[in-house]
């Protein structure tokens, strides 16, 4: 896996398409206690079309390298770092796409600078003052102590607790790979720097910022597209379009069925959206807002 030396540490990350493809480049952004693989197989499928995208392991807590002990890991640190990640690639025109706490992210890094952003694309993503929503508040209130988050983590060893209603279970309409959930909890497990930039993360998280973003979406220009999964008990379809409206030009797609993780409920689906938004490839059927 590819590294990359910013000034707040080493990221790992993953690179998917041709290197000269010609076509704009696509970064993605998960959320907390997930990492980059969260966007494999949206990747492979714009791969495919000769898309090249990149997907960082943001210090969310699934991250195997921890960062530096100055580093700033508030939602608004780690939008700068990500718009540092972007500029030491040398990535201009830039789809960004974001997921759960990273289309929060997301919305920071195009509030905080956005000439390297051409278009945006949130899936199910926290906004407003939902940051998090309900009942993930209150692991994020646990979590600010490296102590009780590798606790809660530790807890989340045995594949039947990680992938139920405890776990990651609600967030997914499809099977989990028990593979990729054990390798997202693995790092707070092993690596104490790890656990102590998540607590940061965590710490540093507000939704009084989060709204205050919220505030200044309109005066984002550029195209938006939102993919929402329309069975997500957290993210509800209402509060995409409420998300929708508040940008001046964007289009709303409803994936029935979808939950929280719509990369990994609809991989294809999200790419052939992405695809007929920005990319000029025809979609599939959607239902449309």
């Amino acid at each position: 896996m590819p590294t990359i030396d910013l000034a707040q540490g080493r990221i790992n990350y993953r690179v998917a398409g041709p290197a000269n493809g010609g076509k704009r480049p696509v970064v993605f952004l998960h959320g907390l206690l997930v990492n980059g693989e969260l966007w494999t197989g949206v990747a492979d499928a714009l791969a495919a079309e000769g898309v090249r995208s990149y997907a960082p392991d943001l210090p969310l807590g699934a991250h195997a390298i921890a960062m530096g002990p100055n580093a700033d890991l508030s939602p608004r640190g780690v939008a700068r770092l990500v718009l540092d990640f972007i500029a030491a690639l040398g990535l201009e025109d830039v789809t960004l796409v974001g997921n759960d706490t990273g289309g929060a992210l997301a919305q920071f890094v195009i509030d905080t600078d956005a000439s390297r952003i051409g278009r945006l694309v949130l899936t199910n993503c926290d906004a407003f003052d939902q940051f998090p929503p309900p009942p993930f508040d209150s692991l994020v209130k646990a979590g600010a102590a490296p102590g009780r988050l590798h606790l809660l983590i530790a807890m989340m060893q045995p594949t039947w607790l990680r992938h139920s209603r405890l776990g990651f279970g609600p967030l997914t309409a499809r099977p989990l790979d028990a593979a990729l959930t054990r390798r997202w909890i693995a790092p707070l497990l092993a690596d104490a720097g790890v656990r102590r930039d998540t607590a940061r993360f965590m710490r540093a998280i507000a939704p009084a910022d989060l709204l205050d973003v919220s505030t200044h979406l309109g005066r984002f220009e550029k195209p938006v597209l939102l993919v929402w999964g329309a069975a997500d008990r957290f993210f509800k379809l209402d509060f995409g379009r409420r998300l929708a409206a508040a940008f001046p030009h964007a289009r709303l797609v409803e994936i029935e069925g979808g939950r929280t993780f719509v990369p990994l409920d609809e991989p294809e689906r999200l790419a052939s959206e992405i695809l007929a938004a920005f990319y000029a490839r025809r979609p599939e059927p959607a239902l449309v807002s």
